[in-house]
């Protein structure tokens, strides 16, 4: 057996069967060494050694998880939820339900789709907004399973599509990999190869909203008890600085990233936290609690990211990589629609046991990337197929932020599975439509 598919399948497995990411990440590199003629020593010298490899991007996310405690403290994501409360009662009152749940639903994929960038907050924003308007989702018999799609759509599809906040490391993260696999690309068409199977999201979605959940469905008003009361307090200044610190934050991001290729969201997360330090938003005596806790709401994706670092280093040193491409392209035997099919579908397994794309990527880029360059796909279409690998699982798996967050949300009250209301919604109408356009994207460019 070839190291890496053991590797992967004992990270998998481990994973499957809930074991902590980092646990099952550090085992299977172990494992992947031991059988690749590496001896111990070897193994875990080059594991730590490759830890490094994501410490920009773990770096990245902690001052990210700052910047969006730090939001947080200005009262901008009360003042959203409040405005959106009072925007839904007032189309309840008038008893036009059609309108109410439009307007709901609108307002809840804008304010997910801004988690990602413009409000880089990530899953924050959830237990803020979604408990609140259980009891209008239930008057106006909205299926909740309708309501995960939308905030998953919202969390997943910005990313994969825009070079802005979390795309911006999503993004780079394919950059960085793909280059160490041996393929140079330019961060600048990494969005237009992302193009396709982005839209097939988009058409999963609208599946989901104009026909799997668009029978009205009958909830209990169950009162919500054990729910956080306190809402942060906001004036018309703090929301004004909140907003400069975003446009500031974005600024920076998009010069470095987009003028001079270089990662700019440690910058712009700084520059964020600086503009709200001044602003008086951020007290003196606070910044150090705010900091701190932002760090400590992103410090299990960054160790993951570094873990699967390492555990990339070691899969890359043990030479199966290589032996690997040639079996699968004598087995393929050229047959580059067949190649992609089959790409897709792995990293669709390997996602889902990992729970988060951004870990995928070193992965999903060290097999493919050469593997795709045996096969003669163009840098385009190479782009498409790990890209649209490492983001599949992200949409279904129950591991994944993507999914947890919202189930989080809506199973307040009790009544919302997460297995069968969020992931296997999510996976239907995602997963499956990106292996779909994925796969069409890779034969098209």
């Amino acid at each position: 057996m070839n190291a890496v598919v053991i590797a992967v399948l004992v990270m998998l497995i481990l994973s499957l069967f809930r074991i902590n990411v980092v646990v099952a990440l550090a085992v299977g590199a172990i494992v992947g060494g031991l059988t690749g003629g590496l001896d111990l020593a070897s193994t875990v010298s080059t594991f730590t050694d490759g830890l490094g490899g994501n410490a920009t991007v773990a770096l990245s996310y902690a001052l990210l998880g700052s910047f969006a405690v730090a939001i947080s403290r200005t009262g901008l994501p009360d003042a959203m939820v409040d405005l959106a409360i009072k925007m839904v009662g007032q189309q309840g009152d008038s008893k036009r339900k059609t309108y109410s749940k439009v307007l709901i639903i609108f307002i809840i994929l804008a304010i997910s789709i801004s988690s990602q960038n413009l409000v880089p907050v990530h899953i924050a924003f959830i237990p803020i907004l979604i408990p609140p308007l259980l009891k209008v989702f239930n008057e106006l018999e909205i299926d909740r399973r309708l309501i995960a799609s939308v905030i998953t759509f919202g969390l997943t599809a910005p990313y994969i599509a825009l070079p802005v906040g979390f795309g911006e490391i999503f993004h780079g993260l394919l950059q960085q990999y793909m280059l160490e696999s041996g393929l140079e690309v330019a961060k600048k068409d990494i969005p237009v190869a992302m193009l396709i199977p982005t839209a097939g999201m988009v058409v999963g979605l609208l599946v989901a909203i104009f026909f799997s959940y668009r029978k009205p469905k009958t909830y209990k008003n169950i009162e919500i008890t054990n729910t956080s009361n306190s809402k942060a307090t906001y004036t018309k200044k703090s929301i004004a600085f909140a907003l400069i610190s975003v446009l500031a934050t974005l600024t920076v991001q998009l010069t470095l990233s987009q003028v001079f290729d270089v990662d700019g969201m440690i910058f712009g997360a700084l520059v964020g936290i600086i503009v709200l330090y001044f602003s008086g938003s951020m007290k003196v005596n606070q910044a150090d609690e705010v900091i701190t806790g932002g760090m400590k709401m992103m410090a299990f994706i960054g160790f993951v990211m570094i873990t699967a670092s390492g555990f990339a280093a070691v899969i890359n040193e043990t030479g199966d990589v290589e032996e690997l491409v040639k079996q699968s392209a004598s087995l393929m035997n050229g047959n580059q629609a067949f190649a992609a099919l089959m790409m897709l579908i792995v990293g669709l397994l390997i996602t889902l046991g990992i729970g988060s794309s951004f870990s995928t990527i070193p992965i999903i880029a060290t097999i493919f990337v050469p593997l795709c360059l045996e096969l003669g796909f163009s840098p385009m279409a190479t782009i498409a197929i790990v890209g649209s690998a490492a983001a599949l699982g992200d949409a279904g798996s129950p591991a994944s932020d993507s999914t947890l967050g919202p189930t989080a949300g809506l199973n307040v009250d009790g009544q919302h599975n997460h297995i069968w209301d969020t992931c296997v919604p999510t996976f239907l109408h995602y997963n499956i439509p990106l292996i779909i356009f994925g796969w069409i994207a890779a034969i098209l460019l």
